[in-house]
């Protein structure tokens, strides 16, 4: 089953909703990074908002996601478009704890709370616009619901979560986001609040393979929610073995050649994904022709 991202509307437009499932792409980072189980709940949660902060944007515009608590986990950054395009890392993938005190991973011992989550945009101007606020929590959920309420201004509610199997992979991920318009109506606010006080805890909707379209018609109740667009979401790293190639090729035939007699070979790692390229002695020497 592959994930995806929904766009919604609710309420006669005066509430703005999305959901997605994320198994699948934090999945695959899970293999990459080769996270233990709270560093994969940390990593996934991360992606799964990043996702649908990315859907909320246009064109080509992109995020990039920045939480550093201070905990041992380090830096997580997250990576993601309008194209349902995600990736991620955490300084310290085998960052991992016993189960707290509500029988959960513990993601907050793990991030810290003594630090910020950034939200950086590209909206192709020539600096990206970037929105900060302290860590409330270190759980995350909480912390990206004060980002957007102080950032973005808008009153919203959020949910994500991720459930881990024995053997260290993923058994599900997703999340929700749910927005009011500046225009929602006391009785809709009132008629939202009650939803969802009395709603599924999101891991139990996570971990009973809803899907985000059944998710949001159990958060907003069924027949009141408008699917407006449904994207596909998927781990996708930009580098490539090509672009390394000509990143070494603009540094010209003086380096390259510098690197042909000092270590006879060059060695690239993208942090993002955790692929590896190697370059040969022989694959310097026809950058080197090409560059000369």
């Amino acid at each position: 089953m592959k994930d995806y991202v929904v766009k919604a509307t609710a309420y006669n437009n005066q509430v703005r909703a999305y959901a997605v499932r994320t198994t699948e792409s934090v999945g695959e980072a899970q293999r990459r990074h080769k996270t233990l189980p709270t560093a994969s709940a940390a990593l996934g949660r991360s992606m799964t908002a990043s996702v649908i902060l990315g859907a909320m944007l246009k064109g080509e515009e992109k995020i990039t996601v920045k939480i550093d608590g201070g905990g041992p986990i380090g830096t997580i950054l997250v990576d993601a478009n309008t194209k349902g395009e995600v990736r991620g890392y955490v300084t310290n993938p085998q960052t991992h704890f016993e189960l707290n005190e509500l029988g959960q991973l513990d993601v907050k011992r793990a991030v810290g709370t003594d630090g910020m989550l950034t939200v950086s945009k590209d909206i192709g101007l020539q600096q990206p616009f970037v929105g900060y606020v302290p860590l409330v929590s270190g759980e995350l959920v909480e912390d990206f619901t004060s980002y957007i309420v102080n950032s973005e201004q808008v009153a919203s509610s959020v949910g994500m979560d991720v459930l881990v199997n024995p053997d260290h992979t993923i058994q599900a991920a997703g999340g929700f986001i749910i927005q009011l318009m500046p225009s929602t109506d006391e009785e809709t606010v009132h008629a939202l609040e009650e939803r969802l006080k009395g709603m599924t805890p999101i891991s139990s909707m996570v971990e009973q393979g809803l899907m985000p379209e059944q998710i949001l018609e159990q958060l907003l109740g069924t027949g009141n929610v408008k699917f407006l667009e449904k994207i596909a979401v998927h781990f996708q790293c930009q580098c490539s073995r090509e672009r390394i190639s000509n990143a070494i090729f603009s540094l010209g035939s003086e380096e390259i050649q510098d690197m042909i007699q000092s270590d006879g070979q060059a060695d690239a790692h993208c942090h993002l994904c955790n692929e590896h390229y190697h370059f040969t002695k022989e694959d310097l020497i026809e950058l080197l022709e090409a560059a000369n």
